[in-house]
């Protein structure tokens, strides 16, 4: 019998972990080749996880609820594919040899292979965790190697690694150990003297038995607390709606939130759907809907003013070269999630369509990707489905904006002609836009969201699809 090790699979570019939801066999159990083994999740998205080979589980590594790594082992299948044996020769000679040679042979040379590994690993794209480009090259021109940066604790969202982590990093780095030149390397506990204690990191002395002991002692202020009694019904949060909390809460602690509004006559396009979506359905086998036609007109004001387009990695801003566009999408459940339209600005509006449905469906029916979740530069939410004029939506992080739609209504309008002002039924529509105050001021918050109502107010009515 041979050993078979099933391991976290890649799920996307920068999908890094997942957490075991459901072991759906147990050890014991016989598994089939595809055969699905557990289930796992990834933010919001749920999978199963196959074996690509047939067996017998034979040992279960993780348990419910516990977070894996991409490319870690989380569990051992026994094959029917006999293992590879040993030449007896082989064998014999090692076990003529004395035990305590083996070992102080083996030892060096261990700690040897470990050395030069960390100190040569310098590929970065190997780690499955994500460091942002300036935390790159910040570790490379202090040949900073991938092992050494993947035990640097990131302060940033979801524990990455920020700017000023590194920074800290190098400042500190050698004070509590000094390596020996020779093939080995020795960690040395040195005693600092009184006259240096000012200089050990503040993090340092917070650790400190006697600073955590008094730390106790402080009262940490504390919600108010919740009354309940028999008639109340009690109900956990789940994985999902701990997410949703979670994200929440983190952007609102990291963006400062500013809104601007603009009313948007819509009614051209109002119309011009109402022309040519049966024709549109029956030659695509599409519903056309106005979700495209926004997302269109929000690529297209994107590249009109691509420092919407950003993120924020401590003093520095990253530019993104795709506009990838976040469209809020009901699951199953009742929860939202935001699958990500990747490079939208290049699709026309046939193809923006068919991609609108396409994430909305296997939203709806939980059929989701890892990677159709991640990568977003810009995010847009249809308030008005649920019927509401606008709204202030809450920027998904790392973005720096979010854009909310209006319910279209008809309501009574000033129309401006040649002949003279008169009231008229027009449709519109109220856009609300969400931004980060730290890089976008409220003219470049305000223009764009006026870009994006130009682009749907001068919609052309004669367009051929």
């Amino acid at each position: 019998m041979a050993k078979y090790e099933l391991k976290l699979p890649k799920m996307g570019e920068s999908v890094a972990e997942a957490t075991i939801t459901n072991w759906l066999k147990k050890v014991g159990d016989t598994i089939a080749t595809d055969e699905a083994v557990l289930e796992i999740a990834t933010d919001k998205v749920d999978s199963e996880v196959p074996s690509e080979v047939s067996g017998v589980l034979h040992e279960i590594l993780f348990q419910v609820n516990d977070v894996v790594q991409v490319g870690q082992t989380i569990a051992i299948i026994e094959t029917e594919v006999a293992a590879a044996t040993e030449s007896p020769a082989i064998i014999e000679t090692v076990a003529e040899v004395p035990t305590e040679i083996v070992a102080a042979v083996e030892k060096p040379i261990a700690a040897l292979t470990e050395t030069v590994t960390e100190i040569v690993s310098n590929n970065y794209a190997e780690s499955t965790k994500f460091f942002s480009p300036l935390v790159k090259t910040i570790a490379q021109a202090e040949n900073i190697s991938i092992t050494e940066l993947e035990k640097i604790n990131g302060t940033g969202a979801e524990g990455r690694v920020t700017k000023n982590d590194i920074l800290n990093y190098i400042a500190n780095r050698g004070q509590a150990t000094q390596p020996v030149a020779n093939d080995s390397i020795i960690a040395f506990d040195i005693p600092k003297p009184a006259a240096v204690v000012a200089e050990i990191p503040v993090q340092k002395i917070a650790e400190t038995p006697k600073v955590q002991e008094i730390a106790k002692t402080v009262e940490t202020p504390k919600a108010a607390p919740v009354s309940v009694n028999g008639a109340d019904e009690i109900i956990e949060m789940d994985r999902m709606r701990k997410l949703i909390s979670h994200h929440m809460i983190q952007s609102i602690q990291t963006s400062a939130h500013v809104q601007s509004f603009i009313e948007v006559d819509v009614t051209n396009i109002w119309k011009w759907r109402e022309k040519v979506k049966t024709a549109f359905e029956k030659r695509e086998g599409e519903k056309l809907t106005f979700t495209p036609i926004f997302m269109e007109a929000v690529a297209k004001a994107i590249k009109d003013f691509p420092m919407i387009n950003i993120s924020v990695e401590g003093d520095y801003i990253i530019k993104k070269k795709n506009i990838n566009l976040g469209m809020a999408a009901a699951l199953a459940n009742g929860n939202l999630i935001v699958p990500v339209i990747k490079n939208a600005d290049l699709l026309n509006l046939v193809g923006m369509t068919k991609t609108v449905n396409d994430l909305a469906f296997r939203a709806k029916n939980n059929q989701l990707k890892p990677d159709d979740i991640q990568g977003g530069t810009y995010t847009v939410t249809n308030v008005g489905t649920f019927g509401s004029v606008f709204g202030t939506p809450i920027i998904n992080q790392p973005q720096v904006g979010i854009l909310a739609l209006g319910a279209i209504r008809k309501v009574p309008a000033v129309i401006e002609t040649p002949e003279g002002d008169f009231i008229g039924i027009r449709h519109k529509m109220f856009l609300s836009h969400s931004y980060d105050h730290r890089v976008v001021d409220g003219a470049l918050g305000g223009s764009f969201v006026k870009r994006v109502a130009e682009y749907l107010e001068n919609f052309d009515v004669n367009r051929e699809i």
